[in-house]
């Protein structure tokens, strides 16, 4: 009953940054997770190809993020935590996304240890200087709104 509670329910979280981990963005370059950082708030979703809530929960943050940027100024980034096997799948399922989203590969699953992701999906809100201020685990529909709300807030903290 807790685990499920703890899948609906999104937690805050306190002072943490990203940290300094390295995966590979869409076109194979090894970048830091801390270089996508750029001053604008923004919404981490890990994810794997076998996950079909990840898949839908990145379907619809894509299909709400037109009217989300009307809103606020934030980006997406989509990491997926698929091993090297599944790393040709996880860019071809990722080439979807990949005008709306920055899409990173964890194929090591580094990152995803680094930020305790232990079940996916898992989404960070982070605020505009790379501090996490939000995650949640699981996905049901309707929660992608929880994500864009604490994007919000903490635009208007500026």
């Amino acid at each position: 009953m807790f685990l499920m509670f703890a899948l609906v329910m999104g937690f805050s979280a306190s002072a943490q940054t990203l940290p300094d981990v390295k995966v590979e963005n869409q076109e194979g370059k090894v970048v830091s997770i801390r270089e996508v950082v750029d001053g604008t708030p923004m919404i981490i979703s890990f994810w794997s190809t076998t996950c079909k809530p990840c898949i839908m929960e990145l379907n619809a943050i894509n299909n709400n993020l037109p009217d989300w940027l009307e809103e606020v100024d934030m980006k997406v980034v989509a990491v997926s935590v698929d091993d090297a096997r599944l790393k040709a799948t996880a860019k071809a399922k990722a080439n979807v996304f990949k005008d709306s989203f920055i899409c990173l590969f964890d194929a090591n699953q580094d990152l995803k240890r680094a930020m305790n992701v232990s079940l996916t999906p898992q989404s960070f809100v982070v605020d505009s200087k790379g501090n996490i201020v939000y995650s949640h685990t699981g996905y049901t529909p309707g929660s992608e709104q929880e994500l864009i709300d604490k994007v919000i807030k903490i635009s208007k903290k500026k």
